[in-house]
């Protein structure tokens, strides 16, 4: 059995490559798997596409025949030549495709490293697979040690606990400027990037989010998604003063808030403008702070060389991991020869028992107790060789060892 993931991301394709990769509704992927585990060479398999990687991770008996099968599942889903598909992937194979896997899981591969949102995709994609039957033991032993492997790392570097994205850096001095968003109303301004990470992140943090966008249609599904309220942009200026805090991402070439504003209720209000050129103009006010772009920005260059930091602890980490699963699967291996040796046991001493009684060596009344006699001289003779096996294989030096005896069981195909 080995481990294989084909893997394109941010780092060997472009946006218009990735989009024409990515399985963007679920009958389109469980056809996918269901053709995937045609091949005799692929055993399990699923698929994590997100914005930024398309991953297909399975397990095979033959990786070269799997990649092969797999680049023409992807050239008839993509239409991308098999030429250009063959020459960007990363291929990562038993190890390898764990490490890879770890690190995926741990954030350690993503466009902004130590990001939180790629475990719960990861998740969903292999929750997906596993509930239509295309997943197994083999990639369930290695996702449920990823997510252990991840979990160690959260835990044990601080690699998730600086935000490094403008929104979130903005959201994060919200955070510190209220103590809390826990009922504070906010309004999003845009349809982009930024704005979907402020919409989402407000709202996980528990903050009252309102929409605002030229084209309202844009906004409609993230208003749905944070549970949001919509609000037309003509009314902007209307409802300045409604806001606790505003955060705003357009491309408008000219600021779309300055000059004299007026705000219904006097409170404490803090504008985030995320936008080049920027949205917000000069405010003179006494309740409203405004923070500019290149002041979250300086933020999140600092917060990006601290991950960088953490992040060479965190491979230390993930690489400890994938020692340790590969140990555990090589004494997973060792357990089927054990069991194989005390069945045959078992076997020998009925056989043996039944013909000393038809010997007449003993009598047939005692067939049972001489059964067991011989199975015990068995098995005190086997188990010190079973314990040394097992000790070897939580050490790792067990490769070998399971060759030989699989040959000497006549079990080497199994």
């Amino acid at each position: 059995m080995h481990y294989l993931i084909l893997s394109f991301t941010h780092k060997n394709t472009t946006l218009p490559i990735r989009d024409k990769l990515a399985f963007n509704d679920d009958a389109a992927k469980e056809t996918f798997l269901a053709r995937t585990l045609e091949a005799p060479y692929l055993n399990e398999a699923f698929v994590l596409s997100t914005c930024n990687r398309i991953e297909l991770i399975s397990s095979c008996n033959n990786p070269g025949e799997a990649a092969k099968h797999l680049f023409m599942l992807l050239h008839e889903h993509s239409g991308i030549s098999l030429n250009e598909l063959e020459g960007r992937a990363e291929l990562f194979e038993d190890q390898g495709a764990i490490h890879h896997l770890f690190s995926v899981a741990s954030s350690l591969d993503s466009l902004i490293v130590g990001e939180t949102q790629i475990a719960g995709q990861l998740k969903d994609a292999y929750r997906f697979a596993l509930e239509r039957g295309h997943c197994g033991d083999k990639l369930t032993r290695a996702v449920n040690y990823a997510f252990k492997c991840a979990a160690e790392v959260r835990n044990q570097t601080d690699i998730s606990s600086k935000p490094v994205s403008v929104a979130s850096v903005a959201v994060a001095a919200a955070r510190r400027a209220f103590g809390t968003l826990s009922g504070k109303r906010a309004l999003v301004i845009g349809s982009g990037e930024m704005s979907v990470i402020a919409a989402r992140t407000l709202k996980n943090h528990g903050a009252e989010v309102s929409l605002m966008n030229r084209t309202m249609a844009k906004i409609e599904a993230l208003a749905e998604e944070v549970k949001g309220t919509l609000v037309p942009f003509t009314r902007l200026k209307d409802v300045l003063g409604e806001y606790d805090m505003i955060f705003t991402a357009t491309s408008a070439e000219e600021p779309i808030i300055g000059g004299k504003i007026g705000l219904k209720k006097e409170r404490e209000c803090h504008w985030f403008d995320m936008a080049v050129p920027r949205d917000i103009g000069d405010i003179d006010h006494a309740m409203v702070t405004v923070h500019r772009v290149d002041d979250l920005k300086n933020t999140v260059d600092e917060n990006i060389m601290l991950r960088e930091e953490e992040a060479k602890a965190s491979f230390a980490i993930v690489g400890r991991y994938t020692a340790e699963f590969y140990a555990w699967l090589k004494s997973l291996n060792i357990e089927p020869l054990i069991k194989e040796l005390y069945r045959r046991a078992d076997a020998a001493a009925s056989t043996e028992a039944a013909r000393v009684v038809g010997k007449g060596y003993v009598p047939e009344a005692y067939e049972a107790q001489a059964q067991k006699m011989a199975l015990q001289a068995i098995k005190r003779f086997l188990h010190p060789q079973v314990q040394q096996l097992r000790k070897a294989a939580d050490e790792g030096d067990i490769d070998a060892m399971i060759d030989s005896m699989a040959f000497i069981l006549d079990m080497s195909e199994e």
